[in-house]
């Protein structure tokens, strides 16, 4: 699939610089009050000074144009109770407008832009949809995925009912066709489910918002997953958003992109640990959901976590672009997801345990919970192990990628292209970024 729609705008768009509306300077004991009464009141950049500000409370930014920038030297340090730094979100999610319109087509591929639905006529350029696919018992058995069992126990992965929704914008339509502005991610097999297209609003979503050049500290705990814990920051019912230059040390679940996000580019943020979890379910640095996101330049320093996991219902495009972790790697987690590029990622401490691509068809791991994947590409990836598998139904391709193949002895191998040796061009992302808008596309992403 053309995997350039992820990030900011929808891709090839530079990241804003905020005029700045309020500047603070750090004072002695909880800042917290302050620093949320200034979002609160403007719209534009809250500017942090140099220096440090403890934290004791979780911040929001809860309307449209506000950003929380820190100048160089500006450092946050949580204290108290275990708690997140930020959260970026809006409210509510999608209002359905209208009753659903059915897809025609038999079967749509991923990758596909355009798709006929009944009631085409209902409508028009610009429309906000949802492509909806109801989960059914058919599909989970076809996965292989309604026996995953724990200790003897039924793990649960997608329930009949559950419905996947792909967030869209119509471009055009020409009699029952819909021609959408980014691909689906996922294919619409009329054995398996009853797709359809359905208007939308979303009135709580906030838009033009970040948070940049933050240095964030917490206190080192290691406590199960499921402990209160520290963590940075949070995105989701957000669109045109963006999280940059941001330092974070000793958080757990550190970053959460929520499955109301959409286009956000998180860009040269870095999780650094200096000890590492014992706990035998890892902590995760990058909690990703949402559809068409972007991490450029973001790494994880430290062992003990997932550096990356994509979570249930996620829909790419979701794009890695030059990610590094030096142990662990990128994998699912609890539930389906489609639609992700790991492009020139570097996971050197990646072992046959944890391997730095774990492409699944579904497993159970974690949680317990089964985890899987399709239409994934890894593109000239290296790592020592690298498993990558093929679900039913769908492909999963490894390409240009250097490392040794893990075989599970029962879900059949992706695709494996060019194996050991790295392919041209070097960024997959890049290319079709510069095929679909030009040269300047990439040099406004900093490339």
């Amino acid at each position: 699939m053309d995997f350039s729609s992820a990030g900011y705008r929808g891709g090839g768009v530079k990241l804003p610089s905020v005029a700045a509306a309020q500047r603070l300077t750090p004072v002695a004991g909880d800042n917290t009050a302050r620093i949320q009464a200034a979002l609160d009141q403007s719209t534009g950049a809250v500017v942090l000074a140099a220096g440090e500000y403890e934290i004791a409370g979780t911040l929001s930014i809860t309307h449209s144009g506000v950003v929380l920038r820190g100048e160089r030297g500006a450092t946050i340090r949580l204290t108290g109770k275990p708690h997140r730094f930020l959260e970026i979100h809006g409210a509510g999610s999608w209002r359905e407008e209208g009753p659903p319109s059915p897809v025609l087509d038999a079967y749509v591929p991923a990758g596909a832009t355009t798709l006929r639905v009944r009631d085409a006529v209902a409508f028009h350029p610009g429309d906000h949809v949802l492509v909806l696919r109801p989960v059914t018992a058919d599909w989970i058995r076809f996965m292989g995925m309604d026996s995953v069992l724990r200790d003897s126990q039924p793990q649960s992965w997608g329930r009949p009912g559950t419905v996947i929704r792909t967030d869209r914008v119509v471009e055009s339509v020409d009699g029952d066709r819909l021609t959408l502005d980014a691909p689906l991610s996922e294919a619409l097999d009329s054995r398996f489910t009853s797709a359809s297209v359905v208007r939308y609003s979303f009135p709580g979503r906030i838009a033009e918002v970040g948070v940049e050049g933050l240095h964030i500290a917490a206190p080192f705990d290691n406590v199960p997953v499921a402990d209160p814990q520290c963590s940075a920051v949070l995105m989701d019912a957000v669109q045109d958003g963006w999280a940059r230059d941001l330092e974070i040390r000793g958080t757990q679940n550190g970053i959460v992109i929520g499955p109301g996000a959409k286009r956000l580019t998180l860009a040269n943020v870095s999780v650094i640990h200096s000890a590492a979890y014992s706990g035998l379910a890892a902590p995760v640095d990058f909690a990703l959901q949402g559809t068409e996101i972007l991490l450029d330049r973001c790494r994880v320093e430290g062992e003990g976590t997932w550096p990356v996991v994509t979570q249930a219902e996620m829909t790419g495009p979701l794009v890695l672009l030059n990610f590094t972790a030096d142990h662990g790697g990128v994998a699912p987690d609890q539930g389906w997801a489609t639609g992700l590029l790991v492009d020139g990622g570097k996971f050197p401490g990646g072992t046959e345990r944890r391997p730095g691509l774990a492409f699944t068809g579904g497993v159970t791991a974690g949680s317990g919970h089964g985890g899987g994947i399709g239409w994934a590409v890894a593109w000239n990836v290296s790592s020592p192990f690298l498993l990558v598998q093929q679900p039913p139904g769908a492909m999963n391709w490894c390409i240009g990628c250097i490392g040794t193949p893990l075989r599970s002895g029962h879900t059949p191998d992706g695709v494996f292209d060019s194996p050991g040796k790295m392919v041209v061009p070097a960024s997959l992302y890049l290319q079709q970024l510069r095929d679909r808008l030009g040269p300047d596309a990439a040099q406004n992403v900093g490339y």
